[in-house]
């Protein structure tokens, strides 16, 4: 799925990736932004489910287990406001969000290697309960699976400009 976000980054100008269709919405953009930033963070969740076992007797919420059960979000459009909207930022450039998302794809390679088979350490994702690391790797994928449904919608009111 980051190959496919990365590969996609060279088709739309600046101007494009920082297009909102309206004002509670985000642009591409801040999609990419977001995915970049709550990605780095998950990674540092992997991490930390590496080095701690304290809560490896712990689970995730129903919400979870039917979300992995399934290996996808539920399919629902949340849509904030305009202070929400503005909370992500615009990206800085084309060639930022290239390198930014390549090094995501480094990081998980990296990251992956020292995944032991057996790992039982888990983290708490803020309302979903506990993972181990594989558990991460699989909820950072269905997270940019998840987000293709947006970019579907910006593509679409990009290509109507």
């Amino acid at each position: 799925t980051i190959d496919y976000w990365i590969s996609d980054i060279p088709n739309y100008s600046l101007k494009e990736l920082k297009t909102k269709p309206d004002s509670t919405s985000w642009s591409l953009g801040q999609v990419y932004r977001h995915l970049i930033e709550e990605t780095i963070w998950y990674y540092g969740q992997i991490a930390l489910s590496l080095t701690d076992t304290k809560n490896q007797n712990e689970d995730m919420t129903d919400q979870a287990k039917t979300m992995f059960a399934a290996d996808e979000f539920p399919d629902a459009r949340i849509i904030g406001g305009p202070l929400i909207s503005d909370k992500v930022p615009q990206p800085e450039s084309i060639d930022q969000l290239n390198l930014d998302m390549r090094q995501l794809k480094t990081d998980a390679f990296v990251l992956w290697q020292k995944v032991p088979a057996d790992a039982r350490g888990k983290s708490k994702h803020p309302g979903l309960g506990y993972f181990t690391a594989q558990e991460w790797f699989q909820y950072v994928e269905m997270h940019m699976r998840h987000h293709l449904h947006q970019k579907a919608r910006l593509d679409t009111y990009l290509t109507q400009q």
